[in-house]
């Protein structure tokens, strides 16, 4: 939403008056839709009645409560944020307060004086837990925490693919793979809708790629994409019920993403008969078309070129472009997902204090479980406490944890650590800054040291100097980053600012180097071969110096497992070059001619279709730099003694076995590897097992049938072919070592 906040290209529209009007019609004896024994869509139903027609069209347009538009007014009861749909006093309706979510509640611009939240840790962090307790606890807290801000609405639910890993919204997101982007993704969405603030799942869909995000044009297959992202969106909305979807900025298949018929009515109404409304993400509306074609709400309104569901539609209706009963649909959808959720029932909590040490304790576990070790020669890792020089260098360590930009920033505990601006010119560069959160690893690194140990910094400008202090040192710890942000793709793979030349410096100073990656997506390592250690902390969190330490130390033994692949080259990629890249949209200063060129539409082939990450690799035969699943322990697992039983669908039972000597967690996954002889590798199901040393647990996974299956679009339902399907269980999507073949029936199953 921030760079159509701020470069949308449309004008800010003062037609907001009717949505804000009361209607001086008497309200009703009795509030039959208060009866709280009718189910939501019942309920939705008589208030849908009760309304006025300036009621009704109020409910389907909101705006953005914030001071940065020339003579923009706050209305009287928004709490200044994301959105704002004003209520209906008359009925008992509130109104909709929405709130980015990503990652914590934000504040965008500090509006909100001295409102600071929890900052959970990046979503890549979070998938790399594949813990859906953690999913449930993060979005409890953001939600609890967004409901004694004033908020009810959370724009939140992120779950697009990482088909572009060079996206710069893929720190907010949940990996490349549908189950477990989309069983994470719903449970942080129920974490949420239990404190009684509506959830939205988001970007529906492709919204894969920020260059360009308002113009391109996502081409995929219709197998590709049910298969693929759509079966993500697909997961999550049946795991976590959410009361809205929001739609995304982009075209997919030459139709934009929120005037879409065959993602909103054919799939998501018409399908999966889901029941909730979709908003549209801010200034992503491209006419009144829209609601045709399945959007229900046009949020921000004052970034789009009109409020389009307002005057206009009502003209459409009139004219019979659109039916009447479709805007029936569209207010109960909203007022049916307010009921479901539990907006008119709950007791406001606004103003009540928050527990951010709840918060901070929930962050530091997810950070902890989604730490991943990728690397640990010679067993350098965990650090012996008995080291007497250690030097660290880089990253901003001395003051805290980076986190990613854009809607999903948070600002958290007393204030940012720091806020580094990146430079830039337009309008942009005022938000273009990398913010760290006051959690300082190298603070964190020292309180678990003695005071014989002394414990140096460098801040890495120099890596002449590093290496000299590295050099003198038992041990070199190499913080580096990769400051991701919305609306902005990665040129490439590589650490940016010259820190991979760092790195190199200080490794051939000291071959027991450890590099700790502080990135929101993969990176390419040209020195992989010379250090002993690496870890990826991600985006860690508001206690992420402290979770780095622990794990670092072996407080806390390592168990998470990646849910991205890292490439060993841009060649491995589907596209060696981001689509449309260098793209720049128009600026308040491009005459309309300028305007009309810089916002003509263009491709972003997505040639793997639904083999998205691991799949490709597995397809086109190519070796990653790291495999999706891998994640190395301080211990060691075993499995053993598989079983397999097929029929309608395939359920794997086999033990796990701690043969280590301390205690700790393991993810063991379980693939399809094959069917009827054909190579075929997908995610069948995983499970995170937390064990003692030489203990053995038993674990069980059932597969669900949509993954054994191929979508018929022109049947349109998933197939299932009879034949032999392969099993595997291993550590990691190129680490499979127990096998195992079972017949599996044919079978149709619905969309």
């Amino acid at each position: 939403m921030l760079r159509h906040m701020l470069l949308g290209g449309a004008t800010a529209c003062a037609a907001l008056a009717l949505a804000c009007q009361s209607s001086a019609q008497a309200p009703p004896a009795e509030r039959s839709w208060m009866n709280t024994k009718l189910s939501p869509e019942e309920r939705a139903r008589l208030l849908d009645q009760a309304l006025t027609e300036d009621e009704r069209y109020g409910l389907l347009h909101g705006v953005m409560p914030l001071p940065f538009f020339p003579g923009a007014k706050i209305p009287e009861d928004a709490v200044p944020g994301a959105g704002y749909v004003a209520g209906i006093p008359r009925l008992g309706v509130p109104p909709l307060r929405e709130t980015d979510a990503s990652l914590g509640v934000a504040n965008p611009g500090g509006v909100r004086k001295g409102d600071t939240a929890t900052a959970l840790p990046a979503g890549l962090a979070l998938a790399a837990s594949w813990n859906p307790d953690n999913a449930y606890a993060g979005g409890a807290v953001v939600g609890e925490e967004a409901a004694r801000k004033g908020f009810n609405v959370l724009l939140g639910g992120g779950l697009n693919l990482a088909a572009e890993p060079r996206n710069g919204r893929n720190f907010e997101y949940l990996g490349e793979d549908p189950l477990l982007a989309g069983t994470l993704a719903g449970a942080a969405v129920r974490g949420v809708q239990d404190r009684h603030v509506v959830s939205t799942v988001k970007h529906f869909a492709l919204n894969d790629q920020e260059t360009g995000r308002n113009v391109v044009n996502a081409v995929i297959d219709e197998q590709g994409l049910r298969q693929g992202e759509l079966l993500a969106f697909q997961f999550a909305i049946e795991k976590g019920q959410p009361g809205s979807v929001m739609c995304a900025y982009n075209k997919v298949n030459g139709h934009y993403a929120c005037d879409n018929d065959l993602l909103l009515n054919k799939v998501l109404k018409g399908d999966w008969a889901w029941p909730g409304w979709v908003m549209s993400d801010w200034g992503a509306v491209p006419g009144i078309r829209a609601a045709a074609n399945g959007l229900d709400q046009q949020s921000g309104a004052q970034l789009d070129r009109q409020v389009w569901f307002d005057k206009p539609l009502r003209e459409a209706v009139g004219k019979g472009e659109v039916a009447e009963a479709r805007i029936h649909d569209m207010s109960r959808r909203i007022l049916r997902s307010m009921f479901a959720v539990g907006l008119f029932d709950t007791a406001s909590r606004q103003g009540q204090p928050v527990d951010y040490l709840a918060g901070a304790k929930v962050s530091r576990t997810t950070a902890e479980q989604g730490i991943v070790l990728l690397k640990n020669d010679r067993g350098l890792l965990p650090l012996a406490k008995g080291a007497r020089k250690i030097v660290v260098v880089g990253g901003y360590a001395d003051t805290g944890v980076l986190s990613g930009g854009g809607s999903a920033q948070v600002i958290t505990g007393t204030g940012n650590a720091a806020a580094v601006p990146v430079g830039g010119e337009g309008p942009l560069a005022a938000f273009a800054s990398q913010v760290y959160h006051p959690s300082s690893p190298l603070k964190a690194i020292k309180a678990k040291l003695g005071k014989e140990t002394m414990v140096r910094f460098s801040d890495g400008r120099y890596p002449s100097e590093a290496a000299a202090l590295a050099k003198d040192a038992d041990l070199a710890i190499v913080f580096v980053t990769q400051w991701m942000m919305e609306s902005i793709d990665a040129g490439d793979l590589s650490l940016p600012s010259g820190q991979d030349g760092l790195v190199a410096a200080v490794a051939a100073a000291n071959p027991n180097t450890i590099v700790v990656l502080e990135t929101g997506g993969p990176v390419l390592m040209p020195w992989l071969d010379q250090v002993g250690a690496v870890v990826e902390a991600w985006y860690p969190g508001v206690k992420g110096g402290e979770a780095i330490a622990d794990v670092l130390f072996g407080d806390v033994n390592p168990s998470g497992r990646l849910p991205i692949t890292f490439p060993a080259s841009l060649d491995q990629l589907p596209n060696r070059q981001v689509a449309g890249f260098g793209y720049l949209g128009p600026s308040f200063t491009d005459p309309p001619e300028v305007v009309a060129e810089k916002t003509k539409s263009f491709d972003a082939p997505h040639p793997q279709g639904s083999d998205i990450g691991y799949r490709w690799y597995a397809r086109k035969g190519f070796k990653p730099l790291f495999p999706f699943g891998h994640g190395l322990s301080y211990g060691r697992f075993s499995y053993g003694a598989l079983k397999v039983a097929g029929g309608d669908t395939i359920t794997a039972s086999f033990d796990i076995t701690n043969t280590g000597d301390r205690p700790g967690a393991d993810v063991p996954q379980v693939y399809l590897t094959a069917r009827s002889g054909a190579p075929e590798l997908r995610l069948l199901g995983w499970s995170r097992v937390e064990l003692r040393p030489g203990e053995t647990k038993r674990v069980t996974i059932t597969a669900d049938r949509r993954l054994l299956a191929d979508f018929d679009v022109k049947a349109r339902g998933w197939r299932i072919d009879a034949g032999t399907y392969e099993v595997a269980v291993g550590a990691s999507a190129a680490a499979l070592d127990a096998k195992a073949a079972v017949k599996v029936k044919a079978a149709k199953l619905k969309p």
